[in-house]
C-alpha cells in the first residue's frame, strides 16, 4: 500500500487526487492533507480517509476543523502545518497541488526527507528548477509529472533514449478565448474567462489557459523536466485536448499520448508508476469524435507565452519574476482591478524593469519574487 501526502487537497487536483484513492483504496493510504481556507472540504475529506495530519491556513480554521474530526487527526495550520504534511509523516509520495509560487518551500521540504514527488504545482521547477533538479538528484527521489502534457511526454519517453529526442511538442487548447481576435478580447468578463471549453479547473490556471500563461510555465516546467533546450520544445493549439502532448524523434517517428481530457488520468499514472490500473474515467472513443484539428502557435495572438519562451532562455530569475507577476496580475483581474488584456501588459512592464540574477540561490529567487510581485501589485493604467 503506497502512503500518499497531499499539498493542496481541496483544490481541483487534490480533490480529483482523493478520487483516485478512493477509486482504489485497498492500494492508497492517505497520511496528511492540507487544506488551505476551505475548512468545510477538508472536514469531509479527514472523516472519509482517516489522515493522521492536516493543515489549514489560519489558527481559528484549525480550530474549527479540530471540533468536527476526530482527535487522532493533528490539526495544524499556517507555514509549519504545511511543512509538517510535506516532509514531517510517512508518506512515500507527496503530492504537491498548491496554487502558485507557494509550492515551492514545502516541495524542497519533501524531496529533503526523501519523498517521491508527485508534480501538479509548475511553478516550483518555473522558480526553482536547477535548485529542484539538483536536489531530486541529490537525494535519489523521483519527480513524477502530473499536468496532463508533461505525463503525456513522461509516458512517451518511457523505454526511450532521450538523446534521441528532435523536439517535444506541447499541446494547448487554447483556452476560453481562443476563437477570439485580439481586438475581441477588449472588454471580456471574468465569467468569461473563467468558462474553459474542455477542462475543469480551478480560477487561477484557468485564467491562465486564456492568456497562455499556464503554457509558458509548462514550457520552462518542460526544459527541467526533460533537460531540453527551449528550441527543442514547441506548442501547438489542439482544440479537443485528446492528443496531450508528443514526442518526435531523430527518426522522425512521433508518439504521442492520446486520452479524453480527465485529469485523473495523469493523476493515476503518477501515483501508480510504474503499473497501471483500471481509473473511474471515460474511455477513449476516436469514431465518435470524428475529427481532431490543430492550429499553429501565434505568438502575436499570445505574446504571454512569447514572454515565457523569452524568460526561460534568458534563465536566473527571470522565470520566477514572470510567475510572480503574472500571479498578482490575474488575482488583480478577478477581483475586477484590471482588464483580462492588461494581465499580459504587467508581465511585461515588470519582466523590462528586472534585472536577472544568474543561478540564484533560494534566499535570491524569494527576494525577486517579493520585488516582482509589489511591483505588479503598484501598476496603475
Amino acid at each position: 500500500m503506497k502512503r500518499i501526502a497531499i499539498l493542496g487537497s481541496t483544490g481541483s487536483i487534490g480533490t480529483q487526487t482523493l478520487d483516485i484513492v478512493q477509486h482504489a483504496s485497498e492500494k492508497f493510504q492517505i497520511e496528511a492533507l492540507s487544506g488551505g481556507y476551505n475548512s468545510q472540504l477538508l472536514i469531509e475529506q479527514v472523516k472519509k480517509f482517516h489522515p493522521k495530519v492536516v493543515s489549514v491556513a489560519t489558527k481559528e480554521l484549525a480550530e474549527e476543523v479540530s471540533k468536527n474530526v476526530s482527535s487522532s487527526t493533528k490539526v495544524l495550520y499556517g507555514e509549519e502545518g504545511l511543512m509538517e504534511v510535506a516532509a514531517s509523516t510517512d508518506a512515500d509520495l507527496v503530492v504537491t497541488a498548491l496554487v502558485g509560487s507557494q509550492g515551492l518551500k514545502p516541495t524542497m521540504a519533501a524531496i529533503e526527507a526523501g519523498k517521491h514527488i508527485g508534480l501538479a504545482n509548475k511553478e516550483t521547477l518555473v522558480s526553482a528548477g536547477h535548485i529542484v533538479k539538483d536536489a531530486i538528484r541529490r537525494k535519489g527521489v523521483s519527480l513524477l509529472p502530473i499536468d496532463s502534457e508533461h505525463s503525456a511526454i513522461f509516458q512517451c519517453l518511457n523505454g526511450e533514449n532521450r538523446s534521441q529526442i528532435a523536439k517535444i511538442t506541447l499541446t494547448a487548447s487554447g483556452g476560453s478565448f481562443r476563437d477570439r481576435s485580439r481586438e475581441e478580447l477588449e472588454g471580456v468578463t471574468v465569467e468569461q474567462a473563467l468558462q474553459h471549453p474542455n477542462w475543469s479547473m480551478g480560477a487561477k490556471i484557468t485564467i491562465d489557459s486564456a492568456t497562455m500563461v499556464n503554457k509558458g510555465l509548462e514550457v520552462i516546467e518542460a526544459h527541467w523536466l526533460f533537460d531540453l533546450s527551449y528550441d527543442q520544445i514547441d506548442v501547438l493549439i489542439h482544440p479537443e485536448s485528446v492528443i496531450h502532448s508528443f514526442v518526435e524523434f531523430v527518426d522522425n517517428s512521433v508518439i504521442a499520448q492520446l486520452g479524453n481530457p480527465d485529469m485523473r488520468v495523469p493523476i493515476q499514472y503518477a501515483l501508480t508508476y510504474p503499473d497501471r490500473y483500471p481509473t473511474p474515467t471515460n474511455r477513449l472513443d476516436l469514431a465518435a469524435i470524428g475529427k481532431l484539428h490543430f492550429r499553429e502557435m501565434d505568438y502575436n495572438r499570445y505574446p504571454c507565452l512569447r514572454m515565457a519562451f523569452e524568460s526561460g532562455k534568458q534563465g536566473g530569475t527571470t522565470p520566477t519574476v514572470y510567475n510572480a507577476a503574472n500571479e498578482i496580475a490575474v488575482a488583480r483581474f478577478l477581483k475586477g482591478e484590471i482588464t483580462f488584456l492588461q494581465i499580459e501588459q504587467i508581465i511585461e512592464l515588470v519582466l523590462q524593469k528586472h534585472e536577472s540574477h544568474s543561478t540564484p540561490h533560494l534566499d535570491v529567487i524569494h527576494e525577486q519574487d517579493i520585488w516582482a510581485r509589489a511591483f505588479a501589485s503598484s501598476i496603475v493604467f
